[in-house]
């Protein structure tokens, strides 16, 4: 059987329509039906009950259990087929630090070797965004900061460099480089990101160990825009607390100073996250060498 029946069924269930379905899949009404009566005859079983909405009957509810598995497989299948085949396509995430810093470098070097990639996808997500889009098959690998650990069956993990976060500030704010007290940052206005950043996260774990809260700096002001932060920061208007890759440049040019909190935890750990079945697909094991070609990561050996 091809799994556009159980496509079609699947997406009946969920649309609740045989016109809403149609629409989707863009049939004809009367095609969707046909595939329906294709599968109710085929397991001798009425699998819908016909009504305002359509709904699953006891055995439509097996099938239907049955055909999430198998749809899901065969994209699994097809998927991996793509990846070994010389139609070549791959589906990257990552955070926005690595994506503005490294991404760049890495895209180059593979792309080199790979011009005649027919499909390439990438986008910027914040860590639980990427691992969901990662579980979900949105995406064939990815590369975030985070926090805490990362536990999930048929994902692989490969440890990089861990990240150091500071704070940055502009020389006329007149707050001395190097180790500060937290005190001294507290009189000015911070640029944070948004909840879900482990940045944010770690941030804020910092401060409740400190018996202070993010509250307590004479503003806050939520950007997603690194850029614009930047910016802002060299510009005299804030402070923030980033990662240190993204601050080198201003720093190498005296426009930011950088300062780190005695006390403080100032690492954040850096992963590459890959679906166990895709790990040794050969445009996988290229991308993951574009990513050490363009650093070391310390020293780990990936095969």
């Amino acid at each position: 059987m091809e799994t556009r029946y159980l496509e079609t069924l699947l997406t009946t269930v969920e649309s609740g329509s045989f016109s809403r379905t149609a629409e989707l899949l863009h049939l004809t009404q009367s095609g969707v039906s046909q595939r329906i009566k294709f599968l109710e005859d085929h397991f001798g079983q009425v699998l819908l009950e016909r009504g305002a909405q359509l709904r699953p009957t006891p055995a439509g509810e097996v099938v239907v259990a049955h055909a999430r598995d198998i749809v899901a497989s065969m994209r699994t299948l097809k998927q991996q087929m793509e990846l070994f085949s010389g139609g070549k396509r791959l589906a990257l995430c990552c955070t926005p630090t690595f994506g503005m810093v490294f991404l760049p470098e890495v895209l180059n070097d593979f792309m080199q070797r790979n011009s005649d990639i027919a499909d390439f996808k990438f986008s910027f997500q914040q860590p639980e965004e990427a691992l969901r889009g990662l579980q979900a098959r949105q995406f064939d690998l990815a590369i975030i900061e985070h926090c805490d650990d990362i536990e999930s069956s048929g994902i692989e993990k490969i440890d990089l460099q861990q990240d150091e976060l500071v704070f940055v500030s502009a020389p006329q704010l007149g707050i001395p480089a190097g180790v500060t007290e937290l005190e001294r940052l507290l009189p000015f206005r911070i640029y944070a990101r948004r909840d879900g950043c482990s940045s944010k996260k770690l941030l804020m774990r910092n401060l409740e160990n400190a018996g202070r809260s993010i509250d307590d700096f004479s503003g806050v002001l939520v950007s997603d825009d690194l850029r614009l932060t930047l910016l802002e920061i060299v510009a005299g208007r804030g402070i923030s607390f980033l990662s240190l890759s993204l601050a080198e440049e201003f720093l190498r040019r005296g426009e930011l100073l950088l300062h780190r909190v005695d006390g403080f935890s100032h690492y954040r750990h850096r992963s590459l996250l890959v679906n166990k079945d895709l790990r040794q697909a050969p445009l996988i094991l290229d991308f993951i060498k574009s990513i050490y070609r363009i650093k070391d990561w310390g020293g780990i050996c990936v095969r």
